[in-house]
């Protein structure tokens, strides 16, 4: 008997912890995106990039966590609440406060605080929504095929994500007797399913967060390939470095801007990606990487240290250096 298609994201919503287990919640959403890429790597070029921005969401979600309760975290019951609400392990937590977030007492009572623990509110919810929103596609695509996709996708979906999907198809048809043009499908196919989460799903997120927090927000947007390329290859895509961080600290430029973010994308995410993805052909960087996303396994420890570097360019958070 067919799914409809809220049946196959209720199959999906099922493989995650609940919705209040924030932190673990998003490191699963993670291991499934790079699961889809581990499945299929010459077609889910999307999935393996969502893979890496889900996992930067989780970082700043941790960040903000421990910004929001750091006596708690670093207690004689922080092994209990860190049980309890699904935060890191409680050695790598006490760690990251020790090393990273020795911030002024200021910061815990004043307006950055705030923003962070309201706006990143947004962005966590703009997890879960790509997740319901896409992820089923993956899955019926998979399991069932385009013939099926095509019956449960709605009029909103067709211009960007079905067409996405069609072209991979078409691709994934023609791998073997036209390699080139292959890949040139499967490329623009994937795209296509990025516009379709930048354009019909986050749009609503990012119009959501306050002018002050769109300035946080812009400087936490990177994704981090570390660990996925060879050394000598660039691994990094940060907005603020694209657009300039005068321009970015001012406001003139905003990540939340539907435009300048698409603008950072193309110009810089896009070739970042695919130079990490050419790479894997010859490496084993990038399947080691994803197996590791997969696996639920993290250095979160490092990626909060590099987070919060980033986050020094705001007015009241000292370099990293002097934390």
């Amino acid at each position: 008997m067919k799914k409809t298609r809220d049946e196959w994201k209720q199959v999906l919503e099922q493989e995650l912890p609940p919705r209040e287990s924030i932190v673990l919640r998003n490191r699963a959403i993670t291991a499934h995106y790079a699961k889809l890429f581990l499945r299929e790597p010459s077609l889910f070029k999307w999935a393996g990039m969502a893979a890496f921005a889900s996992n930067q969401v989780g970082v700043a979600l941790v960040f903000v966590e421990l910004l929001e309760t750091p006596r708690r975290m670093m207690g004689d019951d922080a092994a209990d609440s860190s049980s309890r609400q699904g935060f890191m392990p409680l050695e790598m937590a006490a760690g990251a406060l020790r090393m990273v977030f020795s911030l002024p007492v200021s910061l815990y009572d004043a307006a950055v605080r705030q923003v962070l623990l309201d706006d990143l509110q947004e962005i966590r919810q703009g997890n879960n929504a790509i997740y319901n929103d896409i992820a089923w596609a993956h899955e019926v695509y998979l399991r069932c095929g385009i013939g099926e996709l095509e019956e449960l996708t709605e009029e909103s979906e067709k211009e960007y994500m079905l067409t996405g999907f069609r072209m991979i198809d078409e691709g994934r048809r023609s791998l073997s007797s036209d390699p080139r043009r292959a890949e040139e499908l499967i490329r623009e196919g994937n795209v296509l399913l990025l516009r379709h989460e930048q354009i019909n799903t986050l749009r609503p997120v990012f119009e959501a967060i306050s002018p002050p927090g769109r300035i946080v927000v812009s400087f936490g947007s990177e994704l981090d390939f570390s660990g996925a390329i060879p050394p000598g290859h660039r691994d990094r895509a940060s907005f603020a470095e694209h657009a300039g961080y005068f321009e970015t600290l001012g406001g003139v430029k905003s990540v939340t801007d539907s435009r300048e973010r698409w603008a950072w994308i193309e110009e810089q995410v896009l070739p970042v990606w695919r130079d990490v993805d050419r790479c894997s052909h010859d490496s084993p960087h990038l399947q080691e990487k994803m197996r590791q996303l997969a696996s639920g396994e993290t250095s979160m420890l490092q990626d909060i240290a590099r987070f919060a570097s980033t986050m020094s360019f705001l007015p009241g958070i000292p370099p990293a250096g002097e934390l």
